[in-house]
């Protein structure tokens, strides 16, 4: 069989573990799963305030597709759901593997399972977040027929997580350092996208001899962050150019980080 055909006979397993992980998460809490609601609306509130008052970074010029709504909230809002689900991804997908060690030196059940699990999770939570906000949309009468585009960005961006989750998760099995690697590098990631500024407040002052928005372009993230804008904020098709890089980066990766987790990963489990 195939590793999707095997995975697919777990899938029972699969929902299991990603349940699991749901009940368990906000366990013992006094307000429950109000905190995947109030942990996206801090973050908001900061960046609003500091990148929105402090820095400056308002909404002029930033227009909603309604012709009138201008919000800078929003507007960073739109980006944040892309990168929580993103970042979230990668990192629930490291947790759920090395956590289901235990169980995968017990008994068979394909290395992938965990991974999925946590990926389900994660779509979980990103599903919360996105529906906050299209509700706020829809409350602002900033609707438009893109919104059915959202559910299609938010499936290949959690394709392109998924995939180098695979990766992460292996590698930390044997040098635990890349957990801490993928922290800093999500962190430098994040400042490389345009979430917290707009692709066209940057100068042409080039970094090593290369426009910086040229090395924008290059990073994937930036087109699921324009894409998410286009459609949530500005009620617009992302361009063909953001499509191309979007389904060609969640293809690769979803390729390249299962194939190398399903040939290395019976070697890694017996070092869990």
């Amino acid at each position: 069989m195939t590793a999707p055909a095997k995975v697919w006979t777990y899938r029972t397993l699969i929902t299991n573990l990603a349940l699991r992980d749901l009940k368990s998460r906000y366990k013992k809490s006094i307000l429950g799963w109000l905190w995947s609601l109030i942990n996206p609306a801090t973050t908001l509130g900061i960046y609003t305030v500091v990148f929105g008052v402090f820095l400056k970074q308002n909404a002029n010029a930033l227009v909603a597709g309604n012709g009138h709504t201008k919000s800078f909230a929003l507007y960073l809002f739109c980006a944040l759901v892309v990168w929580n689900a993103f970042a979230n991804g990668i990192n629930q997908s490291i947790t759920s593997f090395l956590a289901a060690g235990p169980m995968l030196t017990r008994t068979y059940f394909p290395p992938e399972c965990p991974i999925f699990a946590g990926t389900l999770t994660t779509l979980t939570q990103t599903t919360i977040e996105s529906t906050i906000l299209l509700g706020f949309m829809v409350f602002l009468g900033n609707v438009g027929w893109t919104f059915l585009l959202v559910p299609a960005i938010l499936i290949l961006l959690t394709c392109f997580a998924f995939g180098l989750g695979m990766l992460a998760s292996l590698l930390n099995v044997r040098y635990r350092d890349i957990n801490y690697l993928v922290g800093i590098g999500l962190q430098v990631l994040f400042y490389a996208t345009p979430i917290v500024y707009r692709i066209d407040t940057i100068g042409h002052h080039p970094i090593l001899g290369v426009d910086p928005k040229k090395i924008l372009d290059y990073n994937p993230m930036t087109h699921f962050v324009e894409a998410m804008r286009a459609a949530a904020y500005a009620q617009q098709a992302p361009s063909l150019r953001n499509w191309f890089a979007m389904v060609m980066s969640a293809l690769v990766s979803v390729a390249f980080g299962w194939f190398i987790f399903n040939r290395k990963s019976p070697q890694f489990i017996e070092e869990i």
